[in-house]
């Protein structure tokens, strides 16, 4: 308990120093570009301690849920509430070029880019990473009922890093004579495909009867008299239920690699790759999360909690606790990687208050002045943020609504990684 626990608060520090990161980036580039920053703090509400260095403040304050930096004249309201000076009109945020308040802008999310990059090369060059070829066999070997012979029948509440004793008792595919790698062709007069139907040929089976089940050996049938034992399997609503099972698991080649590593050198290269294989993935998930909300409602009231269902900090927190608990150190910053490429991607959506709206309110300022040009008309200026703010009330509302749902979902119903 007490490695969960120091997971889930390692995962929420390290989710609150990526987002300072993201605020010390817009600082930073600001501060390069001499425009005038006058507040950089980690965190939300009272002051708990701050300091000034020259025209800005430091500080932290009492909510760590974030942070935020003040640069001047983001917007027309933040100019009016800030006291510049004449001397200082030509550093607000606005009247700098267009190039410079985008990098600005982008900033927080490049920082959550190169923040995720490094961690992933380091991954990658010197950790180790999750086998695509594992995968790929292990898949291969769902789809042909291949299995893995286990020593013993495990308890109940059996978990991940159970091992067999002595004592403990062989499980019946064992006592059969089944050996790793064997291909199960056919279970109780039932033909066996893949593993689904594997599962399904053998689940409802009575306990403790005999049946015949044929396996595949180096291209040659045998068949084996097999006798299922009870198992106790844990539904989505809490209940158990008892099922036959063979002791038998997908097979996975011992000659394949769980991790791969590909140095310094060729680790920069796989790092791009899979940095393109998850922003693709992020995409598909950005698309896909308005199908997500229905299920992650349903889950709220006793419904399946699918492991593709979005999760809030709570739930990314508590997932990191679980992969600590079980020292799975790649699994918890491969997480970390995932959610600022997540962040990064997120926060470039062209809607305010995103910095992606800022974004493209900066551009469509420039595009609009340019049109109003050729056409030789005045300038039409700024556009007016005020005419803005329903819009910005509805997006936070919405999103304000989706986080309180996923947190919901996160406490009462959590995605588990080892059960």
């Amino acid at each position: 308990m007490l490695a969960y626990t120091t997971g889930i608060i390692l995962f929420a520090l390290a989710i609150l120093i990526s987002v300072s990161l993201h605020e010390f980036g817009h600082m930073l580039t600001a501060k390069g570009f001499k425009m005038k920053v006058t507040r950089y703090f980690v965190g939300f509400g009272p002051t708990l301690w701050s300091f000034r260095r020259g025209e800005t403040e430091y500080g932290v304050k009492g909510i760590p849920l974030g942070g935020f930096v003040k640069i001047v004249g983001m917007t027309p309201l933040e100019e009016e509430e800030e006291e510049v000076t004449e001397a200082d009109k030509h550093r607000v945020f606005w009247r700098k070029p267009l190039w410079q308040r985008t990098i600005v802008l982008a900033a927080g999310s490049v920082t959550h880019f190169v923040l995720g990059f490094a961690v992933l090369w380091i991954l990658v060059s010197f950790v180790g990473i999750a086998n695509p070829e594992r995968a790929e066999a292990y898949e291969a070997s769902q789809e042909t009922a291949t299995v893995d012979v286990a020593e013993c029948i495990p308890p109940d509440d059996a978990t991940i890093d159970f091992t067999c004793s002595a004592a403990d008792e062989p499980t019946p595919a064992r006592e059969a004579g089944m050996q790793d790698g064997d291909r199960i062709t056919a279970a109780a007069g039932q033909p066996v495909t893949d593993w689904d139907s594997l599962v399904a040929a053998v689940a409802d089976l009575p306990p403790g009867e005999p049946i015949e089940v044929t396996v595949e050996r180096d291209g040659t049938e045998h068949d084996l008299q097999v006798t299922p034992y009870a198992a106790e399997v844990e539904q989505t609503d809490g209940t158990t239920e008892t099922v036959a099972r063979l002791g038998v698991s997908v097979y996975l080649d011992p000659a394949i690699p769980a991790t791969v590593t590909s140095g310094p050198i060729q680790g920069i290269g796989d790092t791009f790759s899979y940095t393109g294989d998850m922003f693709r993935e992020t995409f598909v998930a950005l698309a896909d999360l308005p199908s997500k909300i229905p299920p992650l409602w349903d889950s709220i009231w006793g419904g399946e909690r699918g492991d593709d269902t979005p999760v809030s900090v709570v739930g990314a927190s508590r997932l990191g606790g679980e992969m600590v608990q079980y020292d799975q150190w790649a699994m918890f910053f491969m997480l970390l990687v995932v959610l600022n490429y997540f962040i990064g991607v997120f926060n470039l959506l062209p809607l305010l208050p995103m910095d992606g709206g800022h974004i493209a309110i900066a551009w469509y300022e420039k595009v609009r002045s340019w049109f109003a040009a050729r056409r030789g008309k005045p300038d039409p200026g700024r556009v007016d943020y005020l005419k803005l703010m329903p819009l910005t009330y509805a997006v936070i509302i919405v999103l304000g609504g989706f986080m309180l749902l996923t947190i919901t979902a996160d406490i009462v119903n959590p995605i588990t990684i080892f059960n």
